[in-house]
């Protein structure tokens, strides 16, 4: 399972890149293998949404074990298949890119990111250079 050490420092790498490529304000969650809440920041200036955003991405992601932008696919390839496990994922589910998976070195999936802020494909760059930052690897 991830740990609070690895979860800050994908929040500061994701944080980074978003200043980086001088992004809006993100707000970064880290889930655990079991999808709850590990670490959590809300960027100056980030909208009061942006929170349930983030971990929805990244509860979603882990929840169904696969990028919260494939899950924006699946709800354009059987949108009644996600409209139906929305009120199953007790940490949210938001079908748009920004959450990923986490892998550890021994390809085991440890957690997920979710991240919140900028146009959804910004947000998953920040989140994958996140994960990077932490020397893990984000689910392909």
């Amino acid at each position: 399972m991830i740990n609070l050490e690895e979860a800050n420092a994908i929040i500061a790498g994701t944080i980074a890149k978003g200043c980086d490529l001088s992004l809006k304000p993100l707000t970064v969650a880290v889930v655990d293998a079991g999808g709850w809440l590990v670490a959590f920041q809300r960027a100056n200036g980030s909208p009061n949404l942006r929170p349930a955003i983030a971990i929805g991405k990244a509860a979603g992601a882990r929840g169904l074990g696969v990028s919260s932008g494939r899950i924006g696919t699946m709800a354009l390839e059987r949108p009644h298949f996600v409209e139906a496990i929305q009120p199953m994922a007790p940490q949210g589910l938001v079908p748009v890119a920004g959450g990923l998976n986490i892998v550890d070195a021994t390809g085991r999936l440890v957690g997920a990111v979710g991240v919140s802020g900028d146009t959804s494909d910004n947000d998953e760059i920040c989140a994958k250079a996140g994960i990077l930052a932490a020397g893990l690897t984000p689910q392909e």
